[in-house]
């Protein structure tokens, strides 16, 4: 994978945290909303929002790459994001994973160094849909006097 390029050291930083006990923790805190797509019986990916409004986990298998589950994880946190009253979403994302954000709407605000020591792309998205801008024109006043 591109982003610890096979480093073990990389690999234990970044999975450091994801200890069964940490992760079955993620997953019961009311404070979080998880995500789990299935094909067939089997696990092929997971999401993870916190209500801070930040995606935490978007994980999906290789083999299910490109066939709709991440978009489906995707806009399923989206939307109890929405239901959360959170107005934007934010992600740290692996090099890996930047395109796949950028394709569904989300704006690339920089690099950062990742506290699992990966350099990820930090990117947001504003989410509620009364603040997209009004395709109708609006009027414009002039407030001097023609004389």
């Amino acid at each position: 994978m591109a982003d610890h390029r096979n480093d073990p050291d990389l690999l234990k930083a970044w999975l450091g945290n994801k200890t069964p006990q940490n992760v079955a923790s993620w997953f019961v805190s009311p404070a979080n909303h998880v995500l789990i797509a299935e094909r067939d019986g089997v696990v092929v990916g997971v999401a993870l929002l916190t209500q801070a409004g930040k995606l935490s986990l978007c994980y999906v298998l290789p083999e299910a790459l490109y066939s709709g589950v991440g978009k489906a994880l995707l806009q399923g946190v989206e939307a109890q994001a929405r239901a959360w009253g959170v107005s934007v979403l934010r992600l740290n994302s692996t090099l890996t994973a930047s395109k796949f954000y950028e394709r569904n709407g989300y704006i690339l605000a920089g690099k950062e160094m990742s506290c699992y020591g990966l350099e990820c792309d930090f990117f947001w998205k504003k989410l509620n849909a009364t603040d997209a801008c009004d395709p109708a024109p609006k009027k414009r006043f002039c407030h001097c006097s023609g004389q």
